[in-house]
């Protein structure tokens, strides 16, 4: 499993929206870019997610990782983001779409979970 840096790519199960990555270590780089750490993804708005209608709530923000964070490796006390990162966002029907990552933004460092 590769390490999520902030380039890394990550997306609803629409593959359409695309959520922000903000970085909040500055430890540790790979290639240059800081590597994600634990609730990196979370809380983090969401753009151009297609999830719009009368009686729908359109997501907009990411909920809680439910899988996807190291349980060996951490930066300054925080688990790395592994590119197995998955979570909900805050759209309706609650719990109904997921988002993942499509690419770790980086392709020299792995960890085991």
């Amino acid at each position: 499993m590769k390490l999520l840096t902030e380039d890394a790519v990550i997306l609803c199960t629409h593959v359409l929206g695309r959520i922000a990555n903000e970085p909040t270590q500055s430890l540790v780089r790979i290639n240059g870019r800081r590597a994600l750490v634990a609730r990196n993804p979370e809380q983090k708005s969401i753009s151009g997610g297609p999830n719009i209608r009368a009686t729908i709530k359109p997501y907009q923000q990411t909920l809680p990782v439910i899988v996807g964070y190291s349980m060996f490796v951490k930066v300054d006390n925080a688990r790395v983001c592994l590119d197995t990162v998955v979570g909900l966002t805050d759209g309706t029907p609650p719990g109904a779409v997921e988002y993942n990552v499509r690419r770790a933004g980086q392709t020299f460092v792995k960890a085991n979970s």
